[in-house]
């Protein structure tokens, strides 16, 4: 019996010790990509030449067509997926073989889990061609299994599907910095897209918003002013399902006071209710009203990189084309931001905040005496770029007034 024991003994030791030696080699002690979540504005200008190149809405069925995608568009976009559906962080360089993907994913134990993937060149769908786990070599056909597992947990199959019906062929030039696609266009890519986006579930939530709007602005005269707390107060319900709930009201809120209209997103919003338009202000400004606004719904739909990268991209436009670059608009742009993520990350913390009387200065500190209507060259001449010191100062400096507000805290 004890000759067994040991024997049982040694084998739950061998085990025990294979074990550790497999996590130690699929597992680093540190990160293989250390970036931050931040999207930079030029891949925003990247995406919306990309866009508007190529709108979907003006392409026949079958339309062949070959996009050429600068290398660093994909590679923020793969950085984005991973934060956003893995908590990590993730890059893409181009190779002569291909395309490399990696992928960095933080363990409780002080370990990094990195994963090293080369995507080749492909008529129709990409292939991997090879991948490491850690320092672990891993079979091709098990990551693409993995990659379509994830695919149908997140409830994506039928997009992948269409996708790989309309891909003829990836290509990537490592020289240019560029990837090609050649596709046949299907328009259900685009029905399904927008299907994703919104379920049965949120078109009704997005329906009951409309309609508390709508009923909150009936009876106020046109061009009537009134506070954004209080249009917020009074249409975000506090109920269990917050979080979903106030999110299809920033989206109609955001749709409103861009002027947009919502059908345009959502179809069956044609047979809704019309809102009054009335004068909604922010401390006193329609403009920072909008600002907020939109801001909040991209970061509670898309996420706090996307709406950041939007917000400043439209100020450096604004400093080219429009009114100037505007401290105080990117400070509006924040603090929505903010607003946004809590209503995802911690409602019970928005809901306290809302129970009182809700007032504008709950949502934005004195931000008055910022520099606005800045020309580019006078942005230039005082701040450079976004990544100067003197523009990372000003940046600083309106984190530290909104962390002054016990909402953003």
């Amino acid at each position: 019996m004890r000759t067994f024991l040991g024997k049982l003994a040694i084998v739950a030791l061998t085990l025990l010790g294979a074990l550790l030696l497999l996590t130690m080699l699929a597992t680093d002690g540190k990160p293989l990509v250390e970036r931050s979540e931040a999207i930079s504005p030029n891949t925003v200008a990247q995406a919306k030449r990309l866009l508007a190149a190529n709108d979907p809405r003006q392409q026949q069925r079958g339309e062949v067509r070959t996009v050429v995608v600068p290398a660093s568009l994909i590679d923020e976009g793969v950085n984005y997926l991973a934060g956003r559906y893995l908590r990590g962080r993730g890059a893409l360089r181009l190779q002569e073989d291909g395309a490399g993907i990696a992928l960095s994913v933080a363990l409780p134990v002080r370990r990094f889990l990195n994963l090293r993937a080369v995507v080749a060149p492909a008529e129709g769908m990409p292939r991997i061609a090879s991948a490491h786990l850690g320092s672990l070599p891993v079979p091709a056909a098990l990551v693409e299994l993995a990659v379509a597992h994830a695919i149908t947990v997140y409830g994506f199959e039928k997009e992948w599907e269409l996708a790989g019906q309309a891909l003829r062929k990836l290509s990537f030039d490592a020289a240019r910095g560029t990837a090609s696609l050649t596709y046949a266009w299907e328009p259900g890519i685009l029905d399904r897209a927008r299907a994703a986006a919104q379920s049965e579930a949120d078109i009704k939530r997005l329906r009951e918003s409309q309609l508390s709007l709508a009923a909150l602005l009936a009876h106020r005269a046109p061009g009537t002013r009134i506070s954004l707390a209080e249009v917020l107060g009074a249409t975000i319900p506090m109920s269990e399902d917050a979080s979903l709930r106030g999110r299809a009201t920033l989206l109609v809120l955001a749709s409103h006071l861009a002027g947009k209209d919502l059908a345009a997103v959502v179809p069956a919003a044609r047979n809704w209710p019309r809102v009054r338009w009335v004068n909604i202000t922010l401390a006193g400004r329609h403009d920072l009203a909008q600002h907020f606004v939109i801001s909040a719904a991209l970061a509670a739909w898309a996420g706090e990189p996307v709406a950041d990268a939007i917000g400043l991209y439209k100020e450096l436009e604004d400093a080219r084309h429009g009114s100037g670059f505007s401290f105080i608009d990117l400070a509006a742009d924040r603090a929505g931001t903010r607003f946004g993520e809590i209503l995802i990350r911690n409602p019970e913390q928005l809901m306290a905040a809302m129970n009182n009387a809700f007032r504008d200065e709950q949502l934005l500190p004195a931000v008055s005496d910022l520099p606005e209507y800045l020309s580019q060259p006078e942005f230039k001449r005082r701040f450079e770029n976004p990544e100067s010191p003197q523009f990372k100062a000003m940046a600083a400096e309106i984190e530290r007034r909104l962390d002054t507000l016990p909402l953003y805290r």
